[in-house]
């Protein structure tokens, strides 16, 4: 399995797999419209034999604190073509992700995602440490990880995600 920068070239590719393995549209048109406005972002992609099988995308959010507001990164959408699912590919794009976030200056990351799955990733509760959704999510599916120790140096606040998100949940 190669994992690697998604390329121009991959687009259709990316949108089946999002397609399939969300049984829907919506998170493949996120992925459409982040990958023309979110900067910075990270989209990769996992090959098996040349074939594109998985897929994920980090976005920029923005945390609004009491004194301050500061930027972080956010993990959506990550798709697995079904018959890949559940053998190594999404933890390793999880993986790959979460470096290149580091390479990039992000230290902090947050998802809305499975509380059973996020969590051998380092992730935990936002809540945890006072930060927050604008959304109506649980606390246990809210989650952040911090790629560097105290990489939150005690901010709090509101995370928002950019206004493509809202259009397609």
């Amino acid at each position: 399995m190669l994992i690697r920068a998604e390329e121009p070239g991959d687009n259709s590719s990316v949108r089946r797999v999002n397609e399939l393995a969300f049984e829907r549209p919506q998170e493949a048109d996120l992925v459409d419209a982040l990958r023309e406005k979110a900067r910075p972002c990270i989209s990769l992609v996992a090959l098996v034999g040349g074939e594109i099988v998985g897929h994920i995308f980090f976005s920029p959010v923005t945390v609004e604190g009491e004194d301050a507001t500061f930027m972080a990164m956010g993990l959506a959408p990550m798709a697995v073509a079904p018959e890949y699912q559940r053998q190594g590919v999404g933890s390793l794009l999880v993986r790959e992700g979460l470096e290149k976030c580091k390479l990039i200056g992000h230290y902090v990351v947050f998802v809305l995602g499975h509380p059973e799955y996020y969590p051998r990733f380092g992730f935990n509760p936002a809540s945890s440490k006072g930060l927050r959704s604008e959304y109506d999510v649980s606390d246990e599916a809210f989650m952040l990880a911090e790629l560097r120790p105290d990489a939150l140096a005690g901010r709090s606040g509101l995370v928002r995600y950019r206004p493509e998100f809202s259009r397609f949940d």
